[in-house]
């Protein structure tokens, strides 16, 4: 490649163009989440209406994240390729014909497969959206602008439960689930938002000009994207941000999923205690999401992780010490509701993700690096909800016991945290020859 000069200065965006970004990948970020999160909501319909078993209903949401995996190196390689915005644009229409298309399921073969084509489309579309915010948002801002991204998990999460108990309670058995999967379809009108509104990375424009004018060297404009990832000083960092964020996968899942059940089941809390512990954790998630943001942009992106990070230390050691401390009629008395709130402060280490690793990786291999990372951590932490019943069984059958199984990914999400390099302040703008070595150090 030739000097890092003559790919640099992208150009600005107005204010406009930065707005349908920020906009367009907040409501993909959502609509994302919410057709992940509505599938618990319509099972046991589901499962009376196809006449299946609970497990193999059960597998529609894992067969759904399997096929995010592909989708995630798929159209993150094609975001290198052709686009930015025309991989995202093509995500969402894979994603929204699949969801669709599930809703016409006739059994649970046809449903698998259909949730599996969802699963693909589901997979580019946070790589795609989230590499183009950070290309194009100011570098002193853009912990803040990811935190708000992602931080749109709470409209995903409302949004589901909203619709998914409307639809099965005010519809036939038949066709509630049904009609709760079509709203799946709402990212057609994103894509048409998006053709219109939302510009394409200017760094990634500037880049496809020089590699098409043969500016950037043979083996980097016609190699896999994939492999480039893997490849020199890049593998090391490829291994410990999937290490990262496969830790950070598994120990979310191991205990969003089952912290409800612990409370109400095994603590003796009433489910009006554990809705109303749900809704404060939510609030204080969101606020810890946007304060995060704002502190990471301040003090490095280690800090936007390392932070959450040790509040999950606090809650794994809660978890341990208030096992067994039943809900007394407290709320603020009840181990456990502080535990929680705990577990949601650290969540907000996610907000940081988008943007550290945007940052890390150069931008010939961005967009697949980034979808490739996040879905592979996806796809391990869905085996989270099998591991946490297994690991009780073996330990006396305790659920607190099994969620603990979390405690060595929580320790490995934090040394990891530790060992990436910083990157805050960081231009997207521009690559070249000595810009590959220098991300990867």
């Amino acid at each position: 490649m030739n000097e890092e000069s003559s790919l640099s200065g992208s150009g600005a965006y107005t204010t406009r163009e930065r707005a349908a970004i920020i906009v367009s990948c907040m409501l993909g970020f959502a609509l994302d989440l919410y057709d992940v999160l509505i599938m618990p909501f319509l099972m046991s319909s589901i499962q009376a209406s196809l006449d299946i078993s609970l497990a193999h209903v059960a597998s529609i949401t894992s067969l759904t994240l399997a096929g995010s995996v592909i989708g995630g190196a798929l159209f993150g390689w094609l975001g290198d390729r052709i686009g930015r915005k025309q991989a995202l644009q093509l995500t969402l229409g894979v994603f929204a014909a699949g969801s669709i298309a599930s809703a016409f399921a006739w059994n649970y073969p046809s449903l698998a497969i259909l949730r599996f084509i969802t699963g693909v489309g589901l997979g580019g579309e946070w790589g795609a959206g989230m590499v183009l915010f950070n290309e194009a948002w100011n570098k002193d801002r853009r912990g803040l602008g990811s935190a708000f991204i992602q931080g749109s998990a709470v409209l995903a999460s409302a949004g589901a439960s909203i619709v998914g108990v409307w639809a099965t309670t005010s519809f036939s058995l038949e066709w509630g689930w049904r009609i709760a999967l079509l709203t799946g379809g709402a990212p057609l009108v994103l894509m048409i938002f998006i053709r219109f509104f939302m510009p394409e990375s200017k760094a990634w424009l500037q880049f496809d000009r020089a590699r098409k004018s043969g500016l950037v060297e043979r083996t980097v404009s016609t190699t896999n994207t994939l492999v480039l990832m893997f490849r020199g000083k890049l593998l090391r960092i490829s291994v410990m941000c999937l290490a990262w964020m496969m830790a950070y996968m598994f120990s979310y899942y191991g205990v969003v999923v089952f912290m409800p059940t612990l409370m109400q089941k095994s603590l003796a809390a009433p489910p009006e205690v554990v809705r109303n512990i749900s809704v404060i954790a939510s609030i204080v998630g969101g606020c810890s999401y946007i304060s995060m943001g704002a502190l990471n942009d301040a003090f490095g992106r280690r800090f936007g992780a390392l932070v959450p990070g040790v509040s999950w230390a606090v809650m794994a050691g809660c978890l341990y010490l208030f096992a067994h401390d039943k809900y007394a009629g407290s709320l603020l008395g009840f181990p456990m509701f502080w535990t929680y709130i705990a577990f949601v402060i650290g969540n907000s280490a996610l907000g940081v993700v988008g943007t550290w690793l945007s940052e890390i990786y150069p931008i010939e291999v961005r967009s697949t690096a980034v979808s490739v990372v996040y879905m592979a951590g996806r796809g391990v932490g869905s085996l989270a909800p099998v591991v946490v019943p297994l690991a009780a069984a073996a330990f006396g059958g305790e659920l607190a016991t099994g969620m603990l199984v979390v405690a060595p990914a929580i320790v490995l999400f934090l040394v990891m945290t530790l060992s990436l390099p910083e990157t805050r302040g960081r231009e997207l703008a521009g690559v070249g020859k000595r810009d590959l070595g220098r991300q990867a150090a």
